[in-house]
């Protein structure tokens, strides 16, 4: 029996409720270990950006051997006009500690689909939408078949549109994602990361952004800065003990004193579940 190397409590996390994505060079099979043991929510093997044409095999050859050996991760393979895609796919479909795929630059609903058919039924696949084609697609990206989440990857997508990295220059890009995974009834979209090299303090501002534009998880670059980001995208401290108060007064039998009533309740009640499920309810 093959020993389970990913840490427990992220590993029984479901991954719609993923905060953490982390982004791991396929290429350095050497941090393999150090991701999956991390607090990250979820474990990305990076086999596309991160990865030079002249490593993509060995890279997968990395990956392959890791799901094969009581790792457990998302990969992100290359995207579909690649040379890679394919074999990609074929390489790890099957893998026992395969989580989903991430598909990089994807613009059409029907390249998701597709995917989503190449690999095995019912395997998740993340739409990573790095283009303004893509963004403007959201929606019908967000409804195809196969697509589990959305994701932002905000730097080729600047490179796409000339935008600045100024929150309010991506606000839009980002509000339909949002947008988009409501329609497709899907979880909260993923948002891009901050730098390699940001501040605990810089994660926190770049976590509140994303929190504020409606996502709900969030890349990461650099596993220093997964407990930080993690932190930053659950309930509050002065959220739980609002939730908490409330709760309370509803179970003391607290009457409906005005039309927001029950969306506060429905609001209480699910920042209990989240700090709950993150293990911040009783903290």
């Amino acid at each position: 029996m093959t020993e389970t190397i990913r840490n427990a409590r992220a590993a029984a996390l479901p991954a719609k409720l993923s905060r953490s994505w982390l982004l791991v060079n396929a290429a350095k099979e050497e941090i393999f270990t150090e991701a999956q043991i991390s607090e990250s929510d979820s474990v990305i093997f990076d086999l596309e950006a991160s990865v030079s044409d002249d490593k993509k095999l060995a890279a997968r050859d990395n990956v392959v051997r890791a799901l094969e050996g009581g790792m457990s991760a998302w990969v992100r393979i290359n995207k579909m006009d690649s040379e890679f895609w394919d074999d990609d796919l074929a390489s790890i479909a099957m893998l026992p500690g395969l989580r989903g795929v991430m598909l990089p630059e994807t613009e059409r609903p029907e390249q998701v689909s597709y995917t989503a058919m190449r690999a095995k039924a019912g395997l998740p696949v993340i739409a990573l939408l790095e283009s303004a084609m893509g963004v403007e697609n959201a929606t019908k990206i967000a409804e195809a078949p196969g697509t589990f989440r959305l994701a932002f990857g905000t730097n080729d997508f600047r490179k796409d549109t000339g935008f600045s990295g100024d929150p309010m220059a991506l606000a839009y890009a980002r509000s339909r994602l949002t947008i988009a995974s409501r329609m497709g009834g899907l979880p909260g979209a993923i948002d891009g990361p901050s730098a390699a090299v940001a501040s605990d303090e810089q994660v926190r501002t770049d976590a509140e952004v994303t929190h504020m534009m409606g996502m709900t998880g969030k890349l990461v670059l650099n596993v220093d800065q997964v407990v930080t980001l993690n932190e930053s995208m659950s309930p509050s401290e002065d959220e739980r003990d609002w939730a908490r108060q409330l709760l309370e007064a509803a179970e003391g039998g607290s009457e409906i004193t005005d039309g927001s009533y029950l969306p506060r309740l429905a609001r209480a009640k699910k920042i209990a579940s989240l700090a709950s499920t993150y293990g911040l309810w009783n903290a």
